[in-house]
């Protein structure tokens, strides 16, 4: 079964933080609409969006390219999602969370004449951090390898993969974006599941452990 075949038209939901939060519309966040069949290569690239933002950017996106002078300039925006069973009050309960929080899939189609105004929309749109891989002014699509690859961990057939940071625990950064930008400090633990990171500031004179998402810090 290909990429296609799995994920068009798949609708997925992640459970709400809470059992008060509100649920989210599985067709208005994670359905994936048909591609037209109208010859035209289209490829899947790699965005980098606030953790916890995921779906907001996928809204904005599909929002802001039917402001384009064709809304099929961005074919697709994906989510994975995967489940997880879960016990809670003594149940087995299936769950689904993010494969890879902070991260977003996008399909757009091969087109020399507007890949530069698309790609700028795209990394203007509020919450997303940029294209991963690829240069600045030309981001490089997946391979279909690792659109299966993905696929796979949808699916349960493959483990996912754990994130990585170039950080240890006791080294100090900066915070480079949120309420305590350019706030100095020491990491005091890693966490990969959540990809956030504890980090010791001085806050009125007084050292304080705050929370910050892998994209927030940077090395000194």
């Amino acid at each position: 079964m290909s990429e296609k075949d799995y994920i068009e038209n798949e609708s997925v939901s992640e459970e709400a933080a809470s059992d008060d939060a509100p649920a989210v519309e599985e067709e208005e966040v994670f359905t994936l609409k048909e591609v037209p069949d109208d010859g035209i290569k289209r490829r899947w690239y790699v965005l980098q969006a606030h953790t916890g933002q995921e779906a907001a950017v996928k809204e904005m996106l599909l929002a802001r390219a039917q402001q384009l002078s064709n809304p099929n300039f961005i074919s697709n925006v994906f989510v994975p999602i995967e489940e997880v069973e879960v016990v809670r009050g003594g149940q087995k309960r299936i769950s689904r969370h993010k494969c890879f929080p902070g991260y977003v899939l996008v399909q757009l189609p091969e087109r020399p004449e507007t890949q530069a105004e698309l790609w700028h929309m795209i990394k203007d749109t509020p919450s997303v951090s940029g294209f991963i891989g690829g240069s600045r002014n030309a981001p490089s699509p997946l391979d279909d390898s690792e659109v299966q690859a993905i696929v796979e961990v949808v699916r349960g057939e493959r483990e996912r993969p754990k994130p990585k940071i170039d950080f240890d625990v006791g080294e100090r950064v900066r915070i480079t974006d949120g309420p305590f930008a350019n706030f100095l400090g020491l990491i005091e633990e890693i966490d990969n599941e959540r990809s956030i990171v504890k980090v010791i500031v001085e806050i009125f004179e007084r050292q304080t452990s705050i929370e910050v998402e892998f994209w927030q810090i940077e090395q000194m």
